[in-house]
């Protein structure tokens, strides 16, 4: 569905539902140089299930206007006004990778509005290396190739998958190949920035889903147990052969874990 938020057109995928403000509310929030559909099994099975489901593109992605916000804090509380905005006073919000990220501040700034939290594919901290942040600025294809192999873990690069003709090394890549070059840089130096996930974590006292893939070279599993402990009611599952991309690589395993908490 279409909507309007600071005069700009933003979209925001329902799960294949009718929006309804008056269910249950879970807002899903998209990586860097990613947009909703990275969430499309997951949102089609929640909405199905009862939920009122919005997986939003941000800013300068997918099918909402531009420009990309300037950073982690920005998109934090764009989330906020835009799950206002569709009527969802009280929501559980997922993020995934730079949106885990953004679902996380979100949730420290949303007070009692957040019931509950989870992050997939989270580091507390996703330093970007300066030679990857100049190529997404220059607009190299190879920053699109270096972050699609590094998202999928090495089963997966061999097509390992339920779904025979998946290839997810070529539909990751196609993905970002749809982004905006110059949101996609926006997002790596967003996420390079941020520095105050301690902080946000020390504020959140809803149930916190940390979701994590044991074969995760972009953000490592053993980075976000040793950070577990600054949350106060935190569940931790471990997908122990799934890379980053963990909502493609294993869809059916990722949901069942977010159904447990949203």
């Amino acid at each position: 569905m279409h909507f309007a938020l600071d005069g700009r057109r933003v979209f925001a995928g329902t799960g294949g539902r009718d929006h309804e403000p008056a269910l249950p509310g879970i807002v899903l929030v998209h990586g860097a140089g990613m947009d909703h559909s990275v969430f499309a099994l997951q949102a089609r099975a929640l909405a199905h299930h009862g939920r009122n489901v919005l997986a939003l593109d941000l800013p300068g992605h997918g099918r909402s206007e531009g420009p990309a916000l300037g950073g982690v804090t920005a998109m934090a509380e764009w989330v906020l006004r835009a799950a206002a905005a569709c009527g969802m006073e009280c929501l559980r919000v997922a993020g995934h990778s730079m949106g885990a990220l953004v679902a996380l501040e979100a949730a420290a700034r949303g007070g009692a509005r957040i019931e509950a939290l989870a992050l997939l594919g989270f580091v507390p901290e996703m330093r970007v290396h300066p030679d990857l942040l100049a190529a997404a600025r220059a607009g190299s294809h190879t920053t699109l190739e270096l972050m699609t192999s590094w998202s999928l873990s090495a089963r997966a690069q061999l097509g390992a998958n339920p779904a025979p003709g998946m290839w997810l090394s070529g539909a990751a890549l196609r993905l970002l190949e749809r982004a905006d070059p110059a949101s996609l840089a926006a997002d790596l130096a967003a996420c390079d920035a941020y520095r105050d996930a301690g902080v946000a974590a020390a504020q959140i006292r809803c149930p916190t889903l940390l979701l994590l893939g044991g074969e995760d070279r972009m953000t490592p599993a053993s980075r976000a147990q040793a950070f577990a402990g600054r949350f106060a009611d935190v569940r931790i599952t471990v997908l122990p052969e799934v890379g980053h991309m963990m909502t493609a690589e294993d869809p059916v395993a990722t949901l069942a874990a977010m159904r447990a908490i949203l």
